[in-house]
């Protein structure tokens, strides 16, 4: 046991003293490394909360559908004919849209929510 305090005592140890600049910028740079640590964890829970709740995200798809066709068509279209015939023929879409939609929602809403969350959190 006494050798081993000899040969740490006679090894010299370089301590370098920081100034308090460097310490407060190794600090916020220790900061900044756990929220984006953070943000990621973020990220990946909503990933996996859209794959767990697929069927809520579904039927969330369905009803914004629903709404802004209508408004779509009351908006572009004011003749009478033309408008029952669009509402048709976006009744006869949604199928399509819900594959799309849903494809599109898990590949970006994780992320786009995320970084809206960060920009409120953010000041």
């Amino acid at each position: 046991m006494t050798r081993a305090i000899e040969k740490y005592s006679k090894k010299q140890l370089n301590v370098v003293k920081l100034s308090k600049k460097d310490r407060i910028q190794q600090e916020r740079i220790k900061e900044e490394i756990i929220k984006e640590e953070r943000m990621q964890d973020v990220l990946l829970l909503l990933q996996h909360l859209v794959e767990r709740e697929e069927v809520t995200v579904k039927l969330i798809l369905d009803c914004l559908y629903d709404v802004a066709s209508v408004n779509l068509v009351n908006k572009k279209f004011q003749t009478r004919p033309v408008n029952r015939f669009m509402k048709f023929v976006l009744s006869r879409s949604k199928p399509v849209f819900k594959i799309v939609a849903l494809k599109w929602f898990k590949k970006n809403c994780p992320a786009l929510i995320t970084n809206w969350l960060q920009s409120k959190v953010d000041l």
